[in-house]
């Protein structure tokens, strides 16, 4: 039981209304591009490891002092080639903050707050950049397609 005063809770949990893509944890804020209202994609790199493997570069970061340049290791991965921007850090999920798609999901956990889940799509959902069907083995996409300049469904 919640106890307090009721203004105060009500104004602290508005926007937590777990609807049909759970709970906004980012209170739409975080994970999304502000110009565009699309929340940025969450995938698991396996889903798509060959396409990411064969176009995403190393994230090196700042050298440190004294390092050498062979001794460097990855950050993570990154990828921002005009169509899409985004970058897998050590845990293995694919943030994309950029693409010509996107589709409707559920939201992450708390782990990544505000983002969009791709491998939870749902109707009624958040809108999610998302990666297109030449990202994916046979074009099996786990999610419908559609194009952020129209807004309309992309036929499989």
């Amino acid at each position: 039981m919640i106890m307090g005063n009721p203004r105060i809770i009500e104004s602290a949990l508005k926007g937590l209304d777990p609807g049909p893509a759970g709970i906004d944890y980012g209170r739409g804020m975080s994970n999304i591009d502000h110009e565009t209202g699309i929340r940025y994609g969450v995938i698991n790199q396996n889903k798509v490891l060959q396409a990411w493997a064969d176009s995403s570069e190393p994230d090196y970061g700042m050298p440190e002092e004294n390092e050498l340049p062979e001794d460097a290791e990855p950050l993570g991965f990154y990828l921002d080639d005009g169509e899409y921007k985004a970058y897998c850090g050590d845990d293995g999920d694919i943030f994309i903050t950029k693409s010509p798609f996107f589709t409707f999901c559920k939201l992450c956990s708390p782990c990544a707050p505000g983002a969009g889940y791709l491998q939870n799509p749902i109707e009624g959902g958040v809108k999610a950049y998302c990666f297109g069907n030449d990202w994916f083995e046979d074009n099996r996409m786990p999610y419908p397609l559609y194009s952020v300049l129209t807004g309309k469904k992309i036929k499989p």
